[in-house]
């Protein structure tokens, strides 16, 4: 029986010569586009550790704001083609890792990027405590997840139907919506101090998050 880390990228593999075609079909070009220009509004990410990079999308964006971005990703078949997409910018490195286990030492980045992870990964909460361990005292935490939050049904049967037909059925542990309360609550369960939620786009949607985590207190003489 393949473990539960080869079930999860066996399930984005597949996809990795597709994935932007079908998350454009799913989500719309222009919520892509939006997103990319929220991200160009941030500067002085300095040492960025992406996790999730997939084909390389927004981490070309990063890339403009940062001194490093080490994008990752859990599967082999996307870091291929992000490889290709990525030729060229000589401050992008690409390794395999996973964003729940991944054996960085702690306080190493300034910056953890994850756009269209959290919502798809069995367990998020790890995710983003892992992301507080590597991260440097005040370092940054940047969440972009799509979400069908604020939508209405019908808005919403539309939606699905779009992903099971480029998709297919969702990992066996299923996709998360998170509305902005609930994301900022998860966040701030991590040790995260949440600076802005903000909703991109009109339908489908992004919230697009910023979180720093905490100053470590001196203890009392």
């Amino acid at each position: 029986m393949p473990i539960k880390g080869e079930k999860k990228e066996r399930y984005w593999s597949r996809y990795a010569c597709t994935y932007d075609e079908y998350t454009e079909y799913v989500v719309g070009k222009n919520l892509r586009e939006v997103i990319l220009e929220r991200l160009l509004e941030e500067h002085e990410l300095g040492k960025i550790i992406e996790f999730g990079c997939g084909t390389g999308y927004y981490t070309k964006a990063i890339a403009r704001r940062a001194s490093h971005v080490l994008a990752t990703d859990l599967s082999d078949e996307m870091l291929e083609i992000a490889h290709i997409g990525l030729r060229g910018l000589h401050n992008v490195t690409l390794q395999k890792v996973d964003c729940e286990n991944s054996l960085f030492p702690a306080e190493r980045f300034d910056t953890v990027f994850m756009a269209n992870v959290i919502h798809t990964i069995e367990n998020p909460s790890k995710a983003l405590h892992e992301s507080h361990r590597i991260l440097k005292e005040q370092g940054l935490l940047l969440i972009i997840t799509y979400t069908d939050y604020g939508l209405t049904w019908f808005e919403k049967m539309e939606l699905s139907l779009r992903y099971l037909m480029t998709f297919g059925i969702p990992p066996t542990y299923g996709l998360k919506n998170f509305s902005p309360e609930e994301l900022n609550d998860l966040i701030a369960d991590a040790g995260f101090i949440v600076e802005e939620v903000q909703i991109l786009g009109d339908k489908p949607r992004a919230l697009y998050l910023k979180g720093r985590k905490q100053q470590t207190m001196e203890p009392l003489e």
